[in-house]
């Protein structure tokens, strides 16, 4: 991946570490895709991160899977803590971009991948969530993000 670029702002780089916890723990991120003539999309969504790879759950069909088909590779943006300071004219936060290549998964890692995703957002019903994926088997696919790069950044007072 020769387009990517490294951290304007070296003095704000958190370290790969750093950076994989933030993604770890953020709450939802933006998924960028290309379509066939170009147009960029960006979708916020749930995922779940695990071994270098980031893994989310869609509809069948759409726009990102129509997107992902049409130019596998992607990048993905998490957004932790942001505190505005008016007075400063700035912003604390935290930040981390990954650039990879999306493709659907099935089996065992599909299953995998959605039980994660319940033990991230939904601990407390984890034999309810395992219920509700049974039941949806047919209408949901899984995408998985294999990262290439990955950076972050870190703004604080």
């Amino acid at each position: 991946m020769s387009s990517i670029k490294k951290v304007r702002r070296i003095d704000r780089e958190i370290e790969t570490v750093d950076a994989i916890s933030l993604l770890t723990h953020c709450e939802y991120g933006v998924l960028s895709t290309i379509s066939n003539d170009g147009q960029p999309y960006g979708v916020p969504l749930s995922y779940v991160y695990k071994d270098n790879t980031l893994y989310f759950h869609s509809a069948l069909t759409g726009h990102k899977i129509e997107n992902i088909e049409n130019e596998p590779r992607v990048s993905f943006c998490a957004v932790g803590h942001t505190n505005i300071l008016p007075s400063k004219f700035g912003t604390e936060y935290e930040s981390v971009v990954v650039f990879g290549v999306a493709s659907e998964v099935q089996g065992t890692e599909r299953n995998d991948a959605l039980y994660w995703i319940i033990e991230k957002y939904s601990p407390e019903f984890i034999k309810e969530g395992r219920s509700y994926i049974e039941q949806n088997e047919k209408a949901t696919k899984v995408i998985k993000i294999t990262i290439e790069h990955i950076s972050g950044k870190r703004a604080q007072e």
